[in-house]
């Protein structure tokens, strides 16, 4: 892969730079290529440097053309790539052309025939010029020629021009009266082999070698000589960073120091981090405040505004509570740096003067007197309004709420409130603020803390490894929600295909799962789906709707394992038994895996397996029960008795659901079971006793199946023990 090719070359001695520049052969020199744009946007900016670098490597790499280390560099104005040491034209090649075999290319007198001549026209030559290759398949006439390598400075204009139209751009634009197409208009295009500039013009803008420095520090073009000097030419006298994981991290380090000196602590946002480094060639942090009476405000909201609408890194005390300071990064080095911080404060305060006076209007309403507005907000057209959904998601809740120790009353009171913070302001004007706010609200209200605390677990966990609710209500509350979701919106028909999932059903069903396997909850899924089905009666019009949730529930938690490692075998071998629990599940899939280790463990597969088979096979009726009196050999007996034995020892360990403890004791079944098949023909030609052998199988098969169907566990065994005997 072309990340393999990237290097960070930080802190390498400008010495050892400029004897790069000297290229030390003459089939080698190191290229340089940038792109020079109008402000790129921040957020893509590292992805469409990742895009283009590896483009543009994977070109020299189909043009034959060896290279050396790779280093990418972004900034808002620009995309840029040095590749050392790389070839100056591709290596001269030896191409063989096959054409007819010798026995048809001359006749019986050695005399050549139209086959012979017309590949040798075709290869501009006579026949008396064409060799002869060997091979096991014959002899045949070949034509060799010596092609010569392109030089590099041919090549690259259309690899860099495949690489810019490769770029994952979702809408390109036009500048003045350019055809040209791309994110951002191009200003400047700077493309280096050694010294020599690469002749070309892409994107209407003609090959240099000039660069530009800092919009405001060195808006000048800056002459690059020599591709090694290009990063610390632009560091030292364009006044920009280059690079941009050498950016990131200086902006790291400023705000770390900057908060030091103010006495607090910046909780640094990866996302937010990347974005702002994506803003600035030249970073300058400003340390900015704003009135404590702001403080009033739920946290969540402050911080929201100064990350999502500033691009702001917001403090935090030594307690993790939230300072009335904030860190902003100048893309200028200004000698008055107290007027950009004027100007920000100045930004800002609108911004939280909103945000308290949405707090403060929606003190005036309690949330549950907001419960009847939510018959005016549809859910979906046959579901229902916002309120029917929470009047089935609290009985939902309740139900849960009895099963694993919570409050029914909190549960179904959580439930109904669940959604009104949908109605305030605040989450009008922040929608990421929807069950904070309600949390923030309910204990304005006077609500319990579970209360309050369910209100915001309501939406977790909001994605993929977020936290999981930990109340006993909050658990209730969301288990119900998403259940509820999941069944209404395939009872209607709906369920997601292919890449569409308007209503993030995949989403609802791996957070049910999560919760109930992360929690170890006893709760009977399909009872759970059956009690959703009833509550949404009569819109459910999809037969069986129960079922294909649970199977759709299913195909997520084998992802789940998928990504643990398990094997899809072992999970099939548990799931072939649909256990009634998430948490059973999990059990299951421990024993499973312990039994896979035991040395009984092959052998017993393939009985079982042996057994699925002749079973399968078998078109008479099974019968119920064994008759011991039908028996006629003392393997038969021996199984028998021990079937009873082991059936009898792990009926108390399956009502524990120590199914470990059940497949270990079943696995001393195994010398019984190969005796019984190494001395009796099932398919024995008295139908009594046929019936009664398969009786005898179908009873040892449902003592493994209490736990899971083994027959389907992939454990090496020979194709002659799979037939029915």
């Amino acid at each position: 892969m072309a990340d393999n090719f990237v290097r960070n070359e930080i802190g390498r001695p400008e010495a050892a730079r400029r004897d790069r520049a000297m290229e030390g052969t003459s089939h080698c020199a190191d290229l340089l290529f940038e792109l020079g744009t109008e402000e790129l946007p921040p957020v893509a900016l590292k992805k469409l440097s990742d895009a283009l670098t590896n483009a543009f490597v994977e070109g020299l790499q189909r043009a034959n053309l060896s290279h050396g280390p790779i280093h990418a560099y972004a900034t808002p104005r620009r995309l840029a790539i040095w590749v050392e040491a790389c070839a100056t034209a591709q290596p001269d090649r030896e191409i063989e052309r096959r054409g007819p075999s010798v026995q048809a290319a001359f006749d019986a007198d050695g005399n050549p025939t139209k086959a012979a001549e017309g590949f040798a026209r075709s290869c501009n030559t006579g026949v008396e010029q064409l060799e002869r290759l060997t091979t096991d398949k014959g002899e045949w006439l070949v034509y060799k020629i010596q092609e010569q390598g392109k030089p590099t400075t041919e090549l690259l204009p259309g690899i860099a021009e495949e690489s810019l139209n490769r770029l994952p751009i979702p809408k390109r634009m036009r500048w003045g009266s350019s055809e040209a197409q791309f994110v951002r208009p191009v200003q400047w295009l700077l493309f280096l082999l050694g010294k020599d500039v690469v002749r070309c013009r892409l994107l209407d803008t003609d090959a240099g070698n000039l660069t530009h420095g800092h919009r405001f520090h060195h808006p000048q073009a800056i002459r690059i000589d020599s591709p090694a000097q290009y990063e610390e030419t632009l560091r030292q006298q364009g006044k920009v960073i280059a690079d941009f994981e050498q950016r990131r991290e200086k902006i790291r380090q400023q705000v770390t120091q900057t908060a030091d000196a103010i006495g607090g602590q910046a909780p640094i946002d990866e996302a937010l981090l990347d974005e702002v480094t994506g803003l600035v060639e030249w970073p300058v942090p400003i340390s900015a405040g704003f009135e404590e009476r702001f403080l009033q405000v739920p946290h969540e909201a402050l911080i929201s505004t100064m990350k999502k609408n500033q691009k702001y890194f917001h403090l935090v005390d030594h307690q993790g509570q939230l300072m009335n300071h904030f860190i902003t990064i100048a893309n200028v080095d200004s000698p008055r740096p107290e007027l950009i911080k004027e100007g920000n404060e100045r930004v800002v305060r609108p911004r939280l003067s909103d945000a308290m006076f949405f707090w403060q209007q929606d003190g005036k309403q309690t949330l549950y007197s907001r419960i009847d507005s939510l018959k005016t907000v549809l859910f979906q057209q046959q579901l229902g309004s916002m309120y029917d959904k929470s009047v089935r998601v609290a009985a939902l809740a309740g139900n849960i709420a009895d099963r694993i120790g919570g409050d029914r009353a909190q549960a179904e009171k959580a439930a109904m409130l669940s959604r009104c913070d949908l109605m305030t302001e605040m989450v009008f004007e922040f929608p990421e603020m929807q069950g904070i706010m309600g949390r923030y609200q309910a204990k304005r209200d006077g609500e319990t803390d579970e209360v309050a605390q369910a209100l915001d677990e309501f939406y977790m966990p909001r994605f993929s490894g977020d936290t999981l609710p930990q109340t006993r209500t909050g658990i209730a509350i969301s288990l119900a929600e998403r259940l509820d979701t999941l069944v209404g919106i395939f009872g209607i028909g709906m369920k997601p295909t292919g890449d569409k999932d308007p209503f993030a059903l995949r989403r609802a069903a791996l957070g049910v799962l999560r919760v109930m396997r992360e929690h170890s909850l006893a709760l009977n899924l399909k009872q759970l789906l059956e009690q959703a089905v009833e509550l949404l009666k009569p819109a459910v019009t999809e037969a069986n709707c129960s079922d294909q949730v649970y199977a759709f529930m299913l195909e997520r938690l084998k992802g789940i394992y998928l990504e643990q490692q398990i094997p899809v075998d072992l999970f099939e071998a548990v799931a072939a038994t649909r256990p009634d629990s998430v948490a059973d599940f999990d059990r299951r899939i421990g024993a499973v895996t312990t039994f896979k280790s035991l040395p009984a463990a092959e052998a017993l597969a393939a009985a079982n397996k042996r057994i699925h088979n002749i079973l399968k096979k078998s078109e008479e009726r099974i019968p119920t029960e064994v008759d011991p009196n039908l028996f006629d050999s003392p393997q038969e007996q021996t199984l028998f008795t021990e079937v009873q034995q082991k059936g009898e020892q792990v009926a108390p360990l399956m009502a524990e659901a120590a199914y470990e403890q059940v497949l270990q004791t079943l696995a001393t079944l195994q010398e019984p079971v190969d005796q019984f098949f190494d001395h009796v023909m099932v398919m024995a030609d008295d139908p009594a006793i046929r019936s009664n052998r398969l009786a005898l199988l179908n009873r040892l098969n449902r003592l493994f199946l209490g736990v899971a169907d083994i027959s389907i566990l992939q454990i090496s065994y020979s194709d002659a023990q799979i037939s029915g005997r």
